[in-house]
Protein backbone atom coordinates (compact mmCIF):
# COMPACT_ATOMS: atom_id res chain seq x y z
CA UNK A 1 0.00 0.00 0.00
CA UNK A 2 1.58 3.73 -0.99
CA UNK A 3 -1.44 5.84 -0.60
CA UNK A 4 -3.36 5.82 2.21
CA UNK A 5 -4.24 7.83 5.01
CA UNK A 6 -3.82 7.13 8.83
CA UNK A 7 -6.11 7.80 11.41
CA UNK A 8 -6.16 7.79 14.85
CA UNK A 9 -8.80 8.93 17.20
CA UNK A 10 -8.88 9.32 21.75
CA UNK A 11 -12.21 9.53 23.07
CA UNK A 12 -13.46 10.78 26.07
CA UNK A 13 -15.86 8.36 27.63
CA UNK A 14 -17.15 5.45 26.80
CA UNK A 15 -19.59 7.15 23.76
CA UNK A 16 -17.94 5.64 20.35
CA UNK A 17 -18.52 10.06 19.63
CA UNK A 18 -16.45 11.32 21.87
CA UNK A 19 -13.69 11.87 20.43
CA UNK A 20 -11.22 14.34 22.23
CA UNK A 21 -8.62 14.51 19.75
CA UNK A 22 -7.93 13.06 16.66
CA UNK A 23 -4.13 12.48 14.34
CA UNK A 24 -3.87 12.09 10.68
CA UNK A 25 -1.20 11.26 8.58
CA UNK A 26 -1.28 10.82 5.05
CA UNK A 27 1.10 8.68 2.72
CA UNK A 28 1.54 9.38 -0.64
CA UNK A 29 4.07 7.42 -3.28
CA UNK A 30 4.94 5.18 0.45
CA UNK A 31 6.36 8.59 1.58
CA UNK A 32 4.64 10.42 4.37
CA UNK A 33 3.50 13.79 2.97
CA UNK A 34 1.07 15.43 5.10
CA UNK A 35 0.33 15.19 9.18
CA UNK A 36 -2.62 16.80 11.33
CA UNK A 37 -3.54 17.01 14.75
CA UNK A 38 -5.84 18.68 16.28
CA UNK A 39 -8.15 18.53 20.06
CA UNK A 40 -11.87 18.23 20.01
CA UNK A 41 -14.17 19.34 22.40
CA UNK A 42 -16.03 15.85 22.94
CA UNK A 43 -19.70 14.94 22.60
CA UNK A 44 -20.91 14.26 24.89
CA UNK A 45 -18.42 16.62 27.07
CA UNK A 46 -17.93 14.39 29.77
CA UNK A 47 -14.53 12.40 30.46
CA UNK A 48 -14.24 8.67 32.06
CA UNK A 49 -11.32 8.65 34.83
CA UNK A 50 -10.35 5.52 33.02
CA UNK A 51 -10.02 7.29 29.70
CA UNK A 52 -8.28 10.32 30.77
CA UNK A 53 -5.55 7.60 32.40
CA UNK A 54 -4.71 6.23 29.27
CA UNK A 55 -4.43 9.66 26.63
CA UNK A 56 -3.88 12.22 30.00
CA UNK A 57 -6.71 14.52 28.04
CA UNK A 58 -9.21 16.60 30.41
CA UNK A 59 -11.38 19.82 30.41
CA UNK A 60 -8.66 22.13 30.58
CA UNK A 61 -7.41 20.65 27.02
CA UNK A 62 -10.69 20.20 25.39
CA UNK A 63 -12.68 23.13 26.75
CA UNK A 64 -11.82 25.79 23.93
CA UNK A 65 -11.36 23.61 21.11
CA UNK A 66 -13.46 23.17 18.09
CA UNK A 67 -16.16 21.16 17.43
CA UNK A 68 -15.86 17.96 14.97
CA UNK A 69 -17.21 19.35 11.98
CA UNK A 70 -15.16 22.12 12.43
CA UNK A 71 -11.78 19.95 12.42
CA UNK A 72 -13.47 17.42 9.91
CA UNK A 73 -13.40 20.27 7.14
CA UNK A 74 -9.99 20.62 7.88
CA UNK A 75 -9.33 16.92 7.47
CA UNK A 76 -12.07 15.80 4.73
CA UNK A 77 -9.54 17.70 1.68
CA UNK A 78 -6.42 15.91 2.71
CA UNK A 79 -7.71 12.26 2.65
CA UNK A 80 -10.15 12.29 -0.20
CA UNK A 81 -9.90 9.40 -2.27
CA UNK A 82 -8.12 7.20 0.08
CA UNK A 83 -8.21 4.47 1.84
CA UNK A 84 -8.25 4.54 5.50
CA UNK A 85 -5.91 3.10 7.79
CA UNK A 86 -5.97 2.29 11.59
CA UNK A 87 -5.03 0.22 13.89
CA UNK A 88 -7.74 -1.77 15.26
CA UNK A 89 -9.87 -0.27 12.82
CA UNK A 90 -13.82 -1.01 13.68
CA UNK A 91 -12.69 1.22 17.03
CA UNK A 92 -11.79 4.43 14.78
CA UNK A 93 -14.17 3.51 11.54
CA UNK A 94 -16.96 3.23 14.42
CA UNK A 95 -15.66 6.48 16.11
CA UNK A 96 -16.03 8.47 12.90
CA UNK A 97 -19.15 6.91 11.96
CA UNK A 98 -20.05 8.13 15.46
CA UNK A 99 -19.77 11.65 15.68
CA UNK A 100 -20.64 11.93 11.77
CA UNK A 101 -24.36 10.85 13.16
CA UNK A 102 -23.96 12.90 16.20
CA UNK A 103 -23.46 16.06 13.92
CA UNK A 104 -25.99 14.66 11.41
CA UNK A 105 -23.21 14.66 8.52
CA UNK A 106 -22.90 12.71 5.29
CA UNK A 107 -20.95 10.19 5.89
CA UNK A 108 -18.85 9.57 3.19
CA UNK A 109 -18.14 5.80 3.18
CA UNK A 110 -14.71 5.40 3.82
CA UNK A 111 -12.73 2.41 3.40
CA UNK A 112 -10.28 1.17 6.33
CA UNK A 113 -7.60 -1.10 6.77
CA UNK A 114 -6.85 -2.81 9.72
CA UNK A 115 -2.96 -2.80 10.54
CA UNK A 116 -4.05 -5.19 14.09
CA UNK A 117 -5.64 -7.88 11.73
CA UNK A 118 -2.81 -7.13 9.12
CA UNK A 119 0.10 -7.47 12.02
CA UNK A 120 -1.82 -10.87 13.16
CA UNK A 121 -1.70 -12.22 9.24
CA UNK A 122 2.04 -11.32 8.85
CA UNK A 123 3.47 -11.72 12.60
CA UNK A 124 1.32 -14.79 13.57
CA UNK A 125 2.19 -16.07 17.02
CA UNK A 126 5.94 -14.29 16.25
CA UNK A 127 4.99 -11.69 18.85
CA UNK A 128 3.79 -11.62 22.16
CA UNK A 129 0.64 -9.49 21.26
CA UNK A 130 -0.45 -7.10 18.66
CA UNK A 131 -0.95 -4.04 20.47
CA UNK A 132 -0.10 -0.68 18.37
CA UNK A 133 3.66 -0.40 20.11
CA UNK A 134 4.44 -4.10 19.94
CA UNK A 135 3.86 -3.92 16.23
CA UNK A 136 5.50 -0.44 15.80
CA UNK A 137 8.32 -1.48 17.64
CA UNK A 138 8.14 -4.86 15.37
CA UNK A 139 8.73 -3.23 11.97
CA UNK A 140 11.10 -1.01 13.13
CA UNK A 141 9.53 1.91 14.13
CA UNK A 142 9.65 2.61 18.39
CA UNK A 143 6.18 4.21 19.25
CA UNK A 144 7.13 7.07 21.77
CA UNK A 145 4.25 9.27 23.11
CA UNK A 146 1.24 6.20 22.75
CA UNK A 147 -1.84 7.10 23.21
CA UNK A 148 -1.25 10.87 21.43
CA UNK A 149 -3.36 10.47 18.45
CA UNK A 150 -0.78 11.61 15.88
CA UNK A 151 1.64 9.55 17.16
CA UNK A 152 -0.42 6.49 16.77
CA UNK A 153 -1.68 7.67 13.76
CA UNK A 154 2.24 8.03 12.23
CA UNK A 155 3.17 3.95 14.13
CA UNK A 156 0.40 2.66 11.76
CA UNK A 157 0.94 4.73 8.96
CA UNK A 158 4.67 3.18 9.46
CA UNK A 159 3.17 -0.39 9.99
CA UNK A 160 0.90 -0.30 7.01
CA UNK A 161 4.16 0.83 4.66
CA UNK A 162 5.97 -2.36 6.12
CA UNK A 163 2.77 -5.08 5.96
CA UNK A 164 0.14 -3.74 3.60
Amino acid sequence: MTDFAAIDFETANGQRSSVCSVGMVVVRGGLITDTFYSLIRPTPNYYAWFCQEVHGLGHADTDTAPLFPDVWRQIAPRIAGLPLVAHNSPFDEGCLKAVFQTYQMDYPDYQFFCTCRASRRHFGQQLPNHQLHTVSAACGYPLENHHHALADAEACARIAMMIL
